[in-house]
């Protein structure tokens, strides 16, 4: 059986996302930080993890970047875009005007600014591991406590929505990858994650490295920089590009980046999210 692991505990999106990919046939294993649910895979202990890369608000989750670049050797598989529906949860019985406290993952709390400012003025902020931990630990303060979490973790801990869909937009989606011990075979739709850095900081350089892209006819699709961490104005750059690491154009494009980088990483080739057609009207 497949095991997935995912930052836990259950509720969370990250969940949801490995219901998706897993369906029933798989073994969920929840764990307690990105890195965990990374070193499962690479040790045996699962067969594939979830791990959120961007929010269309709040932009790249950093420590995915990081294990991408720096940690691990795992190849992303597949991606998954799923909404986020942030809910106001509290144990039954408490109203909206009693709560005091806040529980809250950053980037949820970071997602609901308005209605946080909004409705619960003046309340203390306290930061939890992930949304479903802050239902539990608002469900175990002694103080008239609310959480933002989801509506998974909701039912699972029989609590109650004060209010739901709290998000700042809503079209607020993040994006998750699978990642395995490979990446996927090619399917004539795909994606291909990679970073790389350019030897010298000078004009031009990085143009040099997107025209090789260019001349190619690649098109690319997310462009973003990462502090290298080694010296203050030095980055690495991340891109998703359209195509398949194993596609000859592709291939031979891949090859003439990396000879003009000092350091260049292919993240793997999967097949490019689409999402589900609407519903048929009766």
């Amino acid at each position: 059986m497949e095991t997935i692991a995912y930052l836990g505990p259950p509720g969370t999106f990250s969940e949801e996302a490995a219901l998706a990919w897993g369906r029933s046939e798989a073994h969920l294993l929840p764990l307690a930080s990105l890195p965990a649910v990374v070193t499962a895979v690479e040790t045996g202990a699962a067969s594939s993890c979830v791990l959120p890369l961007e929010n269309s608000l709040e932009g790249a989750v950093t420590t995915t970047l990081d294990l991408l670049i720096r940690e691990t050797a795992l190849q992303i598989r597949s991606e998954l875009v799923l909404p986020v529906r942030h809910m106001l949860a509290v144990r039954p019985g408490l109203q909206l005007d009693e709560v005091r406290v806040l529980h809250a993952h950053p980037q949820a709390l970071g997602q609901s600014r308005r209605f946080v400012e909004r409705c619960l003025p003046g309340v203390s902020i306290v930061a939890a591991l992930s949304n479903a931990a802050a239902l539990t630990d608002a469900l175990a303060d002694a103080r008239p406590a609310a959480a933002i979490s989801t509506r998974r973790a909701i039912e699972l801990q029989s609590a109650a929505t004060l209010a739901h869909d709290i998000q700042d937009h809503p079209n607020n989606q993040t994006r998750f990858i699978l990642l395995g011990a490979e990446d996927a075979a090619p399917t004539g739709s795909d994606r291909t994650s990679l970073c790389f850095a350019m030897p010298e900081n000078r004009a031009g350089s990085l143009l040099d490295a997107l025209l090789v892209l260019a001349e190619a006819r690649i098109n690319m699709t997310r462009l973003e920089s990462r502090p290298a961490k080694e010296l203050l104005g030095e980055y690495i750059f991340l891109a998703d590009i359209e195509g398949h690491r194993l596609e000859p154009h592709v291939a031979a494009a891949l090859q003439r980046l990396r000879q003009q980088t000092t350091f260049f990483k292919v993240f793997g080739s999967y097949p490019r999210y689409r999402p589900p057609a609407p519903a048929a009207s009766k």
